[in-house]
Parts: C-alpha cells; structure tokens; sequence
C-alpha cells in the first residue's frame, strides 16, 4: 500500500450506519438465504419493499455487492426416463456375461436422449 493511500484511509471519517439500513442489511441476508441464493436485484428489490423498506433497483444491487450476496444458478433435474408399470420388461438375455464368444453377437446402447412422440 503506497504512504498516501494510507494517509488517505487513515484520515477518512468512519461511515456510520443507521439503524434502519441495519435492519434493511439484515432483513435483505434472510431473504436471500430463504431463497437459498437465487433471488437477484430485483426481486430482492420487490421483496424489500413489501418488507417496508424505500429502496430502488440501483441501490438493491449495492447492497448485495456490499453484503457479498451472489446469485447462484440452480439447474431443475430433470427426468429422462419415465417407466410405466403396466409395460413389460425385457428378458435379460446378458445375464452379466460381458465378455461374448465371438464378434457382433451381442450389442448395447442407450437411447433414452433421443425425443420420441410419447415423451
């Protein structure tokens, strides 16, 4: 750190925070834990105004740059195979014999990537 930089600092009033802008930090870390870190800047906005505070978009995204809030992206699962009960399963004519006797007897593969008209 260079000597003026230091001085700067060093000489630099201390912020004083209210006790509405507390109430307003903290209320803005438990909404963003409640929605296990997916709310971004403008529904943590919407919420915190419902929750009686004035604030706008602008100032939202500062305080969650503040706060180190970051949105994490969560990916929905999702189901790639769907069995139905009533359909009836192939003989397992493998029987865990991996390894077969001769060439181009045996084949597997996997198709359930592929869209088909049932789903």
């Amino acid at each position: 750190m260079s000597r003026s930089a230091f001085h700067d600092w060093f000489e630099r009033t201390a912020k004083i925070v209210s006790e509405e802008e507390q109430n307003m930090y903290r209320t803005a870390r438990q909404l963003f834990k409640r929605s296990r870190g997916s709310l971004g800047s403008r529904q943590l906005c919407k919420n915190l105004i419902r929750a009686g505070f004035n604030v706008g978009r602008y100032r939202t995204r500062s305080i969650m740059r503040k706060l180190k809030l970051v949105v994490t992206q969560r990916h929905a699962y999702k189901v790639t195979t769907k069995r139905k009960h009533s359909d009836s399963v192939a003989d397992n004519l493998l029987k865990q014999q991996f390894n077969p006797a001769q060439e181009n007897l045996v084949w597997a593969g996997d198709v359930t990537y592929l869209r088909t008209n049932q789903g």
